[in-house]
């Protein structure tokens, strides 16, 4: 059966610019490329085709395959990072880095991430376009498999948003439950993307009236004391003295 808007699918990817991988699922292309990042959770992602999991031109070419499909599509710009804008290269005063400015380096000015394209005098020319702004991209793709089960498809959601795999998810009387690890509030990622994941659950499982989330701290394991050691004849002599 042709895949639609609304299916939740498992999908294996890789994205080029000409000879260049940019992304990918497979970890030893990672590797082989030079993006690896040990941090990061390789393997298939789970995507709900119409939701942008993806950029907009591979889930268009995704929509209408089969479970089994394997392929390769180019994506044009404005179907993926959009064209290159000459507005969003602007001129900044040096004394907005903490370091002297060079080309290539990577910056932030107010919340924006830019790129050093130049440094003239006392001031560097950002480029704030995404990397990938006007170029055409070719992926090759397989879909491994439509994901029907709903504790799955939420599992592939926290991985794709938080890129965590650690949380326990119970769902039961219209409730959803999240089982949070210990400390995961100093997880960046995740409080940025949690609220996004709650507004997703919501829009995709109308039967869902609350999504739970529960941090558990175990109690810490207590130290044993170190064994007693009995004394050799000079230390008791030593003693005695």
């Amino acid at each position: 059966m042709a895949l639609q808007e609304g299916d939740f699918i498992r999908l294996r990817y890789t994205g080029r610019v000409g000879e260049n991988i940019f992304d990918t699922t497979d970890e030893e292309s990672a590797k082989e490329e030079g993006i690896y990042n040990p941090r990061a959770e390789y393997g298939p992602v789970t995507v709900r085709l119409g939701s942008h999991h993806v950029i907009i031109g591979l889930e268009d070419e995704l929509i209408g395959k089969e479970v089994g499909a394997e392929g390769e599509v180019d994506v044009p710009p404005e179907k993926a990072f959009g064209e290159h804008d000459d507005q969003h290269v602007r001129s900044v005063p040096a004394t907005q880095f903490r370091e002297k400015p060079k080309r290539g380096m990577r910056i932030e000015v107010e919340g924006n991430e830019g790129v050093v394209v130049d440094v003239i005098g006392r001031r560097a020319v950002v480029d704030f376009n995404h990397p990938l702004a006007g170029k055409t991209l070719q992926y090759s793709y397989a879909i491994l498999e439509k994901v029907e089960d709903q504790v799955e498809q939420i599992k592939g959601l926290i991985k794709l948003f938080s890129g965590r795999t650690d949380i326990g998810i119970s769902i039961a009387d219209g409730t959803i439950e999240l089982a949070l690890p210990a400390a995961i509030t100093y997880d960046r990622r995740w409080m940025v993307w949690r609220g996004t994941l709650v507004r997703e659950i919501f829009e995709y499982y109308p039967d869902i009236e609350n999504v739970v989330m529960k941090e558990t701290f175990p109690r810490p394991a207590k130290k044993e004391a170190a064994p007693e050691t009995p004394e050799t004849e000079e230390e008791k002599e030593e003693t005695e003295e």
